[in-house]
C-alpha cells in the first residue's frame, strides 16, 4: 500500500504573521495541495498562536475536502476548541513557548493518567485520537493504554542524523516501533524533520499508512509553488 501524504501548513502562517497580514493565505495553500494530490493537511493550533489563528482552523474545517488534522497540545483550552471545531483527526503534541519547533515526542510514560483523561474527552465528542510520540518502547506501550487510536511516530532523531550508520540505526527504531505499534492495535503515522532527501526509506516502513511533512514541503513552494512541490514529495513515496 503507498504511504500516503499529508501535507502540514503552519509555515504558510509563520509568513503572513510575520507581516501580521493577509497573505499568503494557509486555507488557499491547503487547497492547492489537496488538488495537488495531498490525502490531508495538517495544522498545530498553539498556545501561542505563532502561526496558525483560530479562523484559519474554522476555515479549513469548512474547505478540507480530504482530511483535517488538528494538531494540539493536551489542554483544556485545546480540548474545548477541537470538540467544537471537529477535526478529522486530532493529534496530541508536545508544546513549549520557546521552542522553535517541537523538540521531541510527547512523554505518555511520564503523563499517562492525564493524556488518557484528555483522550476520553475528545473521544466523546467522536473524534479519531492520534498521540505523537518518540520511537520507544515504553512510550509506546504507555500509548496502547490511553485509548488513542493511532501514534505518530517522531522522525527528528532519523531526520538530523549525522551519518548513514546513525540514520539505520534510527531507521530501524522506526520500524521496530511500527510493529509494536501494530501488535497493540495502533494505526502509525510519521513525520518530522522529512525532506525531499530522506523521505524514500521511512516511506517503505510496511504499517506506516501517512507521513505528515510541512517545512521542507513549504521551502519547496517558496520558490517552484506549491503544486509542484507537493506532487515531488508524492512521486518520492
Amino acid at each position: 500500500m503507498k504511504t500516503r501524504l499529508n501535507v502540514n501548513v503552519d509555515h504558510v502562517a509563520t509568513l503572513r504573521q510575520a507581516r501580521r497580514g493577509d497573505e499568503p493565505d494557509p486555507v488557499t495553500a491547503a487547497t492547492q495541495a489537496e488538488l495537488a494530490g495531498a490525502s490531508g493537511i495538517v495544522v498545530h493550533l498553539r498556545e501561542d498562536r505563532r502561526h496558525i489563528q483560530e479562523r484559519d482552523l474554522l476555515l479549513l474545517r469548512q474547505t478540507v475536502r480530504t482530511k483535517l488534522n488538528m494538531e494540539m497540545a493536551v489542554t483544556d483550552e485545546m480540548i474545548e476548541i477541537a470538540c467544537e471545531t471537529l477535526p478529522d483527526v486530532v493529534t496530541l503534541v508536545p508544546e513549549k513557548r520557546q521552542e522553535i519547533t517541537t523538540e521531541g515526542g510527547l512523554d505518555v510514560l511520564g503523563d499517562t493518567e492525564r493524556i488518557a483523561a484528555g483522550i476520553e474527552k475528545l473521544k466523546s465528542s467522536g473524534l479519531f485520537v492520534s498521540i505523537f510520540i518518540d520511537p520507544d518502547p515504553d512510550q509506546l506501550s504507555a500509548s496502547a493504554q490511553t485509548g488513542a487510536h493511532m501514534v505518530e511516530l517522531h522522525t527528528g532523531s532519523y531526520a538530523n542524523a549525522r551519518d548513514e550508520t546513525g540514520m539505520m540505526m534510527e531507521l530501524d527504531k522506526i520500524r521496530k516501533s511500527t510493529e509494536d505499534a501494530l501488535s497493540h492495535r495502533l494505526r502509525v503515522s510519521a513525520g518530522h524533520g522529512l525532506n525531499y532527501v530522506n523521505v524514500t526509506a521511512v516511506s517503505q516502513i510496511d504499517g506506516i499508512e501517512e507521513l505528515n511533512i510541512g517545512h521542507s514541503i513549504i521551502s519547496r513552494a517558496v520558490l517552484s509553488g506549491m503544486g509542484k512541490a507537493v506532487r515531488d514529495m508524492i512521486n518520492l513515496l
